[in-house]
């Protein structure tokens, strides 16, 4: 996908992108290829690869949820940043906090967000088990996100619990989602969660089929969950 491209399927969904952000997406993309070559960050680093399969990928949730009538959104196991900060170039006012639990990636992002000029960007160097116990980020988010982390069943213990009640977990998955809807039924409900609708799409070019699962927090999250680090992952609910 060409910049070009990029910008303009943006625009066709409502998203007009000021040549300032489309040079912040530049940047983005040096240095992603730039400090991938220290540290694993993507395995795609071709620029229209990594414009379709990270950028546009990352901004499709707001095809289909109103972002403008969202503060404040918590990104777990972002990874480089997906989904969160392309997110937050398409929508400045965003108030974001990324978790991530290695503390290269945190590297990254905090020069990646000063060389970007991002104001209202928190990365947080923590298991998303250890975080969603703790209560300056617990239930405190109208939105939470999650991309290419884990099965459903076990993404919503790790993003459940910083939901808002009556706010909302956006879970991207690849194709093929029936199973893991239907694995993921009693976890979303034990943790709060009440799916409102699967919203299922293919990216440009033949990349592949996306679905967004988004989660309604309808109730508090029972205060044992999340579970200590790494047995939601073991022992899945």
């Amino acid at each position: 996908m060409r910049k070009e491209e990029f910008a303009l399927r943006l625009a066709e969904q409502g998203i007009d992108l000021a040549p300032s952000q489309l040079a912040q997406f530049d940047v983005y993309y040096r240095l992603l290829v730039e400090w991938n070559n220290r540290m694993n960050l993507t395995a795609i680093t071709a620029e229209g690869e990594v414009y379709l399969k990270h950028f546009f990928d990352s901004v499709t949730p707001a095809f289909y949820f109103p972002f403008a009538d969202v503060t404040s959104v918590a990104d777990i196991g972002a990874g480089a940043g997906f989904p969160s900060l392309p997110l937050k170039i398409c929508f400045p006012h965003l108030q974001v906090t990324i978790v991530d639990s290695l503390q290269k990636r945190i590297s990254f992002l905090d020069h990646l967000v000063q060389e970007l000029g991002l104001t209202g960007v928190t990365a947080v160097h923590a298991r998303a088990e250890d975080a969603g116990q703790k209560p300056q980020l617990r239930e405190s988010f109208d939105l939470v996100t999650g991309r290419a982390v884990a099965r459903l069943n076990v993404l919503a213990e790790y993003c459940l619990p910083f939901v808002k009640v009556k706010g909302h977990f956006l879970a991207m998955k690849g194709a093929n989602i029936t199973m893991e809807l239907h694995e993921a039924e009693k976890a979303i409900k034990l943790l709060g969660g009440k799916t409102s609708r699967v919203e299922s799409f293919a990216l440009p070019g033949e990349a592949g089929e996306r679905n967004l699962v988004i989660v309604e927090k309808v109730a508090a999250t029972p205060k044992q969950y999340p579970r200590k680090a790494g047995i939601p992952a073991k022992k899945p609910l």
